[in-house]
């Protein structure tokens, strides 16, 4: 099972760490792929996301989430190797919670949730891969009690 560092707090709301234990314990029952490693949390505003999304991904914008993956097998991976970052939008955390008519503290765990799964390999760049990943994006959200 992957562990995390919470990088920094966000300024707006409070993560319950052991909510994120929670999140990455059933990611680890859902997902048969080794999880090996520990994934950097950090949150950030929507101008340090765009350059960040500008730089390595080649576009322009903000976006909610981005996910970094440094290795493709996390199996020889030593616990406290980094193996990833999770990047959150702070501003889009809270402007989704209200789109979505959820708590703040909801639509940020659906984000870690979405950001775990991409350092796992999952994706959404086609309807197949993204009825995978949102079948066990499902799942895990039924089990933490995440609005769907």
């Amino acid at each position: 099972m992957f562990s995390f560092q919470l990088l920094n707090d966000p300024e707006s709301f409070s993560i319950d760490q052991s909510r994120v234990s929670d999140i990455l314990f059933r990611i680890s029952k859902a997902v048969s792929d080794e999880q090996n490693g520990t994934i950097n949390i950090a949150f950030l505003s929507d101008e340090e996301i765009q350059a960040l999304n500008k730089e390595y991904r080649g576009i322009d914008n903000s976006t909610d989430v981005l996910s970094f993956h440094y290795y493709d097998d996390f199996s020889d991976v030593e616990d406290d190797e980094i193996i990833g970052e999770i990047i959150l939008s702070e501003s889009r955390v809270l402007s989704q919670s209200e789109e979505h008519e959820h708590t703040v503290i909801n639509e940020a765990e659906i984000l870690i949730i979405h950001g775990v799964l991409h350092i796992l390999g999952y994706d959404h760049e086609n309807d197949t891969d993204y009825e995978e990943m949102w079948q066990i994006e499902r799942v895990i959200r039924e089990k933490m009690n995440l609005t769907i």
